[in-house]
């Protein structure tokens, strides 16, 4: 009676042990619309609910175009009140002067949906349906009539809708397989596996990879039309994080101390430049500067950690409000 009394207790514990280990695997492991993802040069992700709860953006009237409107009217999915997170991976394009530009796109989104509305307008709009692994793949020309491009679309669960703009269905049968998959804390992308340890923990937003794809000109990063000193190629891993403030992180990852050093000094002295820029700005034209933008400015800061150039920086809550709210809303 004690032995089996002793087994029994030793298989409840075993059961405990394992059941703790599987939720503090769960939990350090990547959110599960990023796991879905396909093989891409970068991800984004964004965790809506926290940004939503602080900016209420959801609340803000928009001036939707009259695509999105029928959108709106006929599936009941309003994105600013409904998402809840979304993941992005980013495919770099052999001709950038296709229909996709340089960069193609990826998607999954997570929240709540009306699944039967959903597929009744998918089908209403769609121009070809094929089915893959017993779902419907929707397939919707987007574009300006004379470049169209194939968005595919499918529903992956009750919560789940995967979306790919890429020629070919090579993506979005990707995430489809990635879903029966999807219960494993390591399933996902190779880039995923490899850098998401590098992800702040606590993170409500987060990048990794190629970040400077969508902001490639002649081979480097153009952003707001500044030149930065870095080649196109250069991976980063970008951060948003609550902590008190919304706090920026960005990584440059070197190939070596040495180019870390040499980057930090270049971004410093760039940084600095910006900020003399607008002090003269702010100076000569009082009140041309947003009081939130200034804050930001001032709080940003590059540091090097050894083969990292790190860029850090305070956003105001007020800016975020300001962002996060716009004046018109179209699909794309």
């Amino acid at each position: 009676m004690r032995k089996r009394t002793r087994y029994s207790l030793l298989l409840m514990l075993a059961l405990m042990a394992a059941l703790i280990v599987v939720i503090i695997l769960r939990k350090a492991a990547p959110p599960e619309v990023a796991r879905l993802l396909p093989e891409s040069d970068a991800i984004v992700y964004a965790n809506l609910s926290p940004l939503r709860a602080v900016t209420h953006f959801d609340r803000t009237q928009i001036n939707r175009s009259p695509d999105y409107q029928r959108f709106v009217d006929a599936t009941g999915i309003v994105p600013e009140r409904d998402l809840d997170a979304a993941a992005f991976a980013l495919h770099r394009m052999d001709d950038p002067n296709g229909p996709n530009g340089a960069v193609g796109y990826s998607e999954v989104f997570e929240g709540r949906f009306d699944g039967e509305r959903l597929a009744r307008y998918l089908a209403s709009v769609a121009i070809a349906k094929e089915t893959y692994d017993n779902r419907d793949i929707y397939t919707i020309a987007v574009g300006d009539g004379q470049q169209n491009r194939p968005l595919r679309v499918a529903q992956l669960g009750y919560d789940t809708i995967a979306a790919s703009n890429m020629p070919t269905p090579e993506q979005i049968h990707s995430i489809l397989d990635r879903y029966r998959a999807a219960a494993s804390p390591f399933s996902g992308s190779s880039l995923l596996s490899a850098r998401y340890r590098d992800v702040p923990a606590f993170s409500s937003a987060w990048a990794i990879g190629h970040i400077g794809l969508p902001f490639s000109d002649r081979g480097y990063i153009s952003f707001f039309g500044l030149q930065l000193p870095l080649p196109e190629d250069t991976t980063f891993v970008a951060s948003l994080r609550f902590l008190g403030t919304l706090h920026l992180r960005i990584e440059q990852i070197a190939p070596t101390e040495a180019d870390a050093t040499r980057a930090t000094g270049s971004l410093t002295a760039l940084l600095s430049l910006f900020k003399s820029v607008q002090q003269t700005q702010a100076q000569l034209q009082p009140g041309s500067i947003d009081p939130s933008l200034r804050v930001l400015i001032e709080s940003a800061k590059i540091e090097q950690h050894k083969d990292r150039a790190v860029l850090t920086a305070n956003i105001p809550l007020d800016l975020v409000k300001k962002l996060t709210t716009p004046t018109t809303a179209s699909i794309p």
